[in-house]
């Protein structure tokens, strides 16, 4: 394929033929063996062949320099950068140079706005992502392309290409063997070269052709690695004389010790010209002769082959001779070559670089700019970098500036926690919560405490803000942060509204902390709620009004989730999509991943159970990626098969999620997997196993004090177990229980769950079932068809099983086969086939079926062409709901129960007009 490239040929074709069929190929080999190489010529191959190559080739100096690599890769794409999102495009301005940050950049807007761009160039053109030495990114780059070369479109190919240490292959660079998308990557692993190819290349680089006895002898010393063959020959032919048959080779296991004799060989100017360059991030010919280094300097060097000179920059072959000559560098020799550096080069940040190792003794002014340049690297979105620049500074700042000292150390802690390592950011905030006292003490132990929270440690961040408020100086904002973060850590109701409260008043007036008081407001809402208190709607519009356009992580859920308790799905799913897309945009996964879980949660109690499955799919998705537990979304897809009539796979997560909450003693896990299995029992008919496990939940609930539980709504279905059960007195009870939360806070739920439940507890004690009936039938009426759609169904089971009980027929049909189609059409199989049996009870013969109006004609022709309610509704310039409720009519008319058989019962009919 490249006739430049030696002995290479086989596996630049087969490479070729991964990346054509738009896969990941990964290079994988030793240091020196020729990957380099082969990625350039498949570069070269890609670009006549019409590909759009975004590639990045970074080096071992250029590790320090955050987003060095992802610029490379994205000039290309700085003409796209206008059309991101803003908090994508102000990041991406960063990176690309184009702007300075204006305040901290999100590394994870960044990583988002990467994976937008690839993707939107990939319509118009073949993409190739090439990364040569991914061991050598920087670590903000590495991240940001770890994220978005996980999602970019699958028609994106992939070339890496990395080193390989000798203890085999490893997991793949930048997580690309866990694509959720993607097909496993493909490994290629680059050989030793044969005699012949040695021979070629050896001539082609050093201009001569050596004896085939001493040719074979460097093959077998080099082990066939190109660039040690080459510097082995070298080493040769730099002899006083070519080395006899029984004469030894030079002994070298790597190129390092071949570098280090060569550069030991050249005049004391170019050794020491040699030296400064490889300590440069990128060796300029200018910056070089600012150090004082003469172009005469370098021609030793070039003659040796260690560098080559042009007319702007210097460069060393390989990377390695780089990497050799800065390991050969004597510690104090090293030490004043970086002092020298720090004097001449242009970028504040290099420079700082240079100080951080070459200074020794503390000295309060190379702190200061340690701490300035870890500032500058934290608003580049750099965590990593800036920690080490916060710790270095710490160890040179003076010991008699005690407080400084611990400050830099706290922004180091805080950087680690940025960066996601938990563990080291967690035993950093220990240490300094340690060493200090007073608010620096419990800054670091709020630290301690939101690390903690992210990992799922909910004990150990309540023990650890706990003790931080311990340490804060009392009345001031700082403990105001505080009691807000506790507010959400603490799950009682009554404790949770006390830290509310002192977050509101201790944060007032602070612009800083807008956001934490906006979410302070929400906690005291939510949890007064919880607590049984009358709802305050204004502090939930005050917050609101404070929160703007930057909602807080702590409390930006809680408007949804009052909202979906209070059966108000649009405005919960129009809540959560602007937050999805808030987050989406600033690339915040954790909170997506909250998010997802919250609109599957919202459309499933509104009867959307196709989206819902969609949303807690993405949910689980993205978790699976986060590394969290699963148990919500686990949760969340066993109730959807539950609703879906699929009781034994909902059943085992039931009982899998018990036995977790028992081991790690959760009350939040342990309440919603009782409530799962609840309703598996009850669904499935075992009405006394549902009671005990609805009894086990209101045990739990009360526990924590929960008065108003909100979301967890299990009492009609606890009533209609101990029904089942003949537990009267037990059904009664909990009915109480049931009219005091509708009492405090009457919803549709509540209202439908108690008319439900009235009509049931009335017939099964023999009482006239007339007036509950009525009762039932004006409820139902009363909440519109696109509100809980699953519990008028039900209201309408149990006004046809009372019915069918008191002997009438007729009305017990109708309204059983009206729930039938309701529950057909929802996909609750599990209901519609107790209704069916119902129905079977009723017997005598079916009425015939009656004749469709003109929008039911037409709904059901549409959907006996296999179109879906969203095409029919817009076919019809109707809404969905009303396709569905048209759709029940039909079945019940037809007397069908699954859209399968709407076609041969439609077969006879005229096709409705196209509108």
């Amino acid at each position: 394929m490249d006739d430049t490239v030696v002995g290479r040929g086989m596996i630049l074709d087969e490479v070729r033929r991964h990346l054509a069929a738009r896969e990941t190929v990964i290079l994988d080999g030793p240091t020196g063996i020729g990957k380099t190489t082969c990625w350039t010529a498949l570069l070269r191959w890609a670009a006549r062949d019409g590909w759009l190559v975004l590639r990045c080739a970074p080096t071992e100096a250029e590790t320090t320099v955050a987003y060095t690599a992802l610029a490379d890769l994205l000039s290309p794409l700085a003409d796209q950068v206008s059309a991101l999102p803003g908090p994508q495009r102000a990041a991406a301005e960063v990176v690309l140079l184009r702007a300075d940050p204006t305040g901290p950049v999100d590394d994870r807007a960044i990583a988002a706005a990467t994976r937008v761009l690839i993707d939107r160039v990939c319509a118009d053109h073949r993409v190739l992502v090439a990364i040569d030495d991914a061991h050598w990114l920087d670590p903000p780059s590495e991240r940001a392309l770890r994220y978005a070369l996980r999602r970019v479109s699958p028609t994106v190919a992939v070339l890496v290409s990395c080193r390989d240490t000798g203890s085999g292959p490893g997991p793949a660079p930048l997580g690309l063997d866990h694509g959720p998308d993607r097909p496993g990557p493909a490994r290629v692993e680059l050989g030793p070269l044969d005699v012949a190819d040695l021979r070629q290349l050896l001539r082609a680089r050093l201009g001569t052709a050596l004896p085939r006895p001493l040719l074979n002898r460097i093959a077998r010393d080099s082990g066939g690695n190109p660039l040690l063959a080459i510097e082995l020959a070298r080493a040769v032919l730099r002899l006083p004389r070519l080395p006899s048959p029984g004469a030894d080779l030079p002994v070298v296991a790597s190129t390092h010790p071949l570098v280090t004799r060569t550069l030991a060989a050249l005049p004391a100017a170019s050794r020491e010209a040699v030296r400064l360059a490889a300590l440069l991030t990128v060796p300029t010919v200018a910056t070089l002769a600012a150090a004082g280094v003469s172009a005469t300097d370098f021609e030793p060097a070039e003659e040796a082959g260690l560098v080559a000179v042009t007319e702007d920059t210097v460069t060393f072959p390989h990377p390695v001779y780089a990497s050799a000559v800065r390991s050969s560098i004597p510690p104090g020799i090293r030490s004043r070559l970086r002092q020298h550096l720090a004097l001449v080069v242009a970028d504040p940040d290099e420079r700082a670089r240079h100080l951080a190792v070459a200074t020794t003794t503390p000295d309060l002014a190379i702190a200061d700019e340690l701490t300035a340049a870890a500032g500058r690297q934290q608003a580049r979105g750099a965590p990593e970098l800036a920690a080490g620049l916060y710790d270095r500074a710490a160890e040179l700042t003076p010991e008699r500036f005690t407080t400084r000292r611990h400050a830099q150390r706290l922004a180091a802690a805080r950087c680690r926690f940025a960066a996601g390592d938990y563990p080291a950011a967690t035993e950093a905030a220990e240490a300094a919560a340690a060493l200090t006292t007073g608010d620096l003490r419990a800054e670091a132990l709020l630290l301690r405490a939101v690390i903690s929270w992210s990992a799922d440690d909910l004990a150990a961040a309540v023990t650890a803000a706990t003790r931080g408020l311990a340490a804060t100086t009392p009345g001031t904002p700082l403990a105001g942060r505080v009691h807000a973060h506790l507010s959400l850590f603490v799950d009682q109701p009554a404790r949770s509204q006390q830290h509310a409260h002192a977050a509101i008043t201790l944060l007032e007036g602070s612009a800083t902390d807008r956001g934490l008081r906006s979410a302070a407001l929400l906690q005291l809402f939510f949890h007064e709620v919880r607590g049984g208190l009358p709802p305050r709607t204004d502090l939930l519009d005050e917050a609101l009004h404070l929160e703007g356009d930057e909602p807080s992580w702590l409390a930006a859920t809680v408007p949804a989730v009052w909202w979906t308790a209070i059966d108000e799905h649009d405005r919960a799913r129009d809540r959560l999509r602007q937050l999805l897309d808030w987050a989406v945009g600033r690339g915040d996964e954790p909170l997506q991943h909250d998010l997802l879980a919250h609109l599957g949660e919202t459309e499933l109690l509104a009867g959307r159970w196709s989206a819902a499955a969609d949303h807690i799919a993405a949910a689980r998705e993205l978790g699976q990626q986060l590394g969290t537990s699963q148990v919500g979304e686990s949760w969340l897809a066993g109730l959807l098969d539950a609703h879906r009539g699929r009781l034994v796979d909902a059943g085992e997560v039931a009982r899998s999620g018990l036995r977790r909450a028992d081991e790690i003693d959760d009350p939040w896990c342990r309440r919603i997997h009782q409530l799962l299995a609840g309703f598996v029992a009850l669904s499935a008919g075992r009405m006394a196993e549902a009671a005990a496990h609805y009894r086990g939940l209101a045990a739990t609930v009360d526990a924590v004090g929960l008065v108003e539980p909100l979301s967890t709504r299990f009492e009609p279905d606890w009533i209609e177990a101990c029904v089942g059960a003949g537990d009267l007195i037990g059904a009664r009870q909990v009915f109480d229980r049931l009219a005091e939360r509708d009492h405090r806070l009457s919803r549709p739920w509540t209202r439908l769950g108690l008319a439900r439940s009235r009509a049931l507890i009335a017939a099964a004690r023999g009482d006239d079932p007339d007036p509950a009936l009525r009762e039932l039938t004006a409820a139902r009426d009363a909440t519109p068809p696109e509100i809980l759609p699953l519990d008028r169904a039900r209201c309408l089971l149990v006004a046809g099983t009372v019915l069918r009980r008191t002997r009438r027929k007729r009305p017990a049909r109708l309204a059983l086969e009206t729930a039938l189609g309701e529950f057909t059409a929802l996909g609750a199989a599990a209901f519609a086939a107790r209704a069916g049996t119902e129905l079977a009870r009723v017997g005598g013969r079916p009425a015939a079926p009656r004749q469709l109006t003109g929008t039911e004609q037409q709904v059901a022709q549409l959907a006996a062409t296999g179109c879906t309610n969203r095409v029919i509704a817009d076919r019809l310039f109707v809404s969905p709901k009303t396709v569905e409720a048209n759709l029940a009519r039909v079945y019940r008319k037809l007397g069908i129960s699954s859209r399968a058989e709407l076609g041969a019962a439609m077969v006879d009919r005229p096709q409705p007009a196209d509108r």
